[in-house]
């Protein structure tokens, strides 16, 4: 039979990024509502806006130091079992932050959950290198990432609906929160070993000869990948952790996390410095969180075009920068939460199609280790990143100069793209890999 390439990404879209998409839906929403609990929590626990900032910090302190060996873990025991243990383990976490009485207690639960979920982005984007061509990368990882802005579009405002609840059989509405939201991820959790196929030679849902040829052309770029960094399996990991390359992606990575991880925590928390009531913010929130969803999209097929990953990437940080910078320079609410929109198209804009670089030059081993190792190092903005802007709205009494912060983080990933593409020369572009 005649084999249609398009047919065979559509099927693979139809059947793995739905229930991908919506488990990381359920990650983002139980790791990002303690920016919505803190709107009642901070208050009823005493918490200042540097001790939130820390117990928004602590849970990438775990998360960071086990995402290499969860993601090798995965390689080893297979993703759907793998990622099935982490939603099992981080939902329990998560329904359990509804026991928390003080500073203390939460800040444990934070670090308890980052080490329950470390592994899942970068095993979930080690499995998706395992299905799809290099050529829709960028597109297909910018959808699995929507993830992240639809959960908060939905999210933040059903979380600070779900703050409505406080005093129904004696709990505070944050309490109902975190419990009715860690749900989700254990129903999940059972239903993933049962939906999720093991790899392309296992896909019954393609046809014998579209399996064939998925397996023949994944094969032949991972071979085409293999013979550019040399060695095999544990000589080409070890390559890829000790690559300045790869080091310099960390780097890069670091400044797109820092925007990533800031916009989601605090938004409500800025948004309620406007003077919006919990259920106003929540919705408000949403609109930014929209404009990050077309960002992601929009940005992530132009990265998908022949020769535009580069571009992809400076073109969503220099509209964060914009954003941010407009957003911490303005006084007015109005004009404010709209360049908060704009930075939210930049910085959500920029974490899919960043993916499309490293994954372009690295593969089997390789692209498990280095995934992992871009995805802890670049998130260890994340156990600092919330604490100083917390520090900094406690010594300013607002957040603006933490904007600025973060625009200062956006240009320090444009500043070391510049020096990947300096030193390393040509990065492997959607499209180089030809259909045979």
């Amino acid at each position: 039979m005649a084999v249609s390439e398009e047919t065979i990404v559509r099927k693979l879209t139809w059947r793995l990024l739905p229930i991908l998409i919506f488990s990381y839906f359920i990650a983002i929403l139980d790791r990002a509502n303690v920016g919505v609990a803190a709107l009642t929590m901070n208050r009823d626990l005493g918490l200042s806006m540097t001790a939130f900032g820390f117990a928004a910090s602590i849970f990438f302190v775990p998360y960071v130091l086990l995402e290499i060996p969860s993601n090798l873990a995965l390689e080893r025991f297979g993703a759907r079992w793998w990622i099935a243990r982490i939603m099992l383990t981080w939902g329990l976490l998560a329904a359990a932050h509804a026991l928390v009485w003080n500073a203390g207690s939460l800040y444990v639960l934070r670090a308890l959950l980052g080490a329950a979920e470390a592994g899942f982005f970068p095993g979930v984007v080690f499995y998706l290198t395992l299905w799809y061509p290099s050529a829709y990368r960028g597109r297909i990882i910018s959808a699995f990432m929507a993830g992240i802005p639809i959960s908060l579009v939905i999210g933040t405002p059903v979380s600070t609906l779900l703050l409505q609840l406080d005093g129904i059989f004696g709990l505070h509405g944050w309490q109902w929160m975190y419990l009715l939201e860690g749900l989700p991820a254990l129903i999940v959790a059972v239903l993933i070993p049962f939906i999720l196929p093991s790899g392309p030679k296992e896909a019954k849902f393609l046809e014998p000869a579209e399996r064939d040829w998925l397996v023949a052309r994944l094969d032949r770029e991972q071979r085409e990948r293999a013979a550019l960094s040399g060695g095999g399996h544990g000589k080409q990991l070890m390559t890829a952790l000790l690559s300045p390359q790869v080091l310099l992606f960390c780097l890069m990575y670091y400044g797109l996390t820092n925007l990533n991880g800031a916009v989601s925590t605090f938004l409500p928390l800025i948004l309620k410095g406007f003077g919006f009531s919990q259920v106003q913010t929540g919705f408000v929130a949403a609109i930014p969180y929209l404009f990050g969803i077309a960002g992601m999209l929009l940005l992530g097929r132009l990265a998908d075009r022949p020769g535009k990953r580069r571009l992809a990437n400076y073109t969503a940080l220099i509209i964060s920068i914009i954003g941010l910078v407009g957003s911490a320079a303005s006084a007015d609410p109005t004009v404010k939460l709209l360049m908060l929109c704009i930075a939210a198209f930049g910085v959500f804009g920029a974490m899919p199609v960043f993916w499309g670089l490293p994954t372009a030059i690295l593969s089997g081993a390789a692209a498990a280790g280095g995934i992992a190792l871009i995805n802890a190092l670049g998130n260890i903005s994340s156990v600092v990143n919330p604490w100083v802007i917390g520090m900094i709205h406690d010594s300013t009494g607002n957040f603006d100069d933490g904007l600025y912060w973060l625009a200062l983080m956006a240009a320090m990933s444009v500043v070391t793209l510049i020096v990947i593409s300096t030193l390393f020369g040509r990065i492997p572009e959607a499209g180089a890999v030809k259909a045979r």
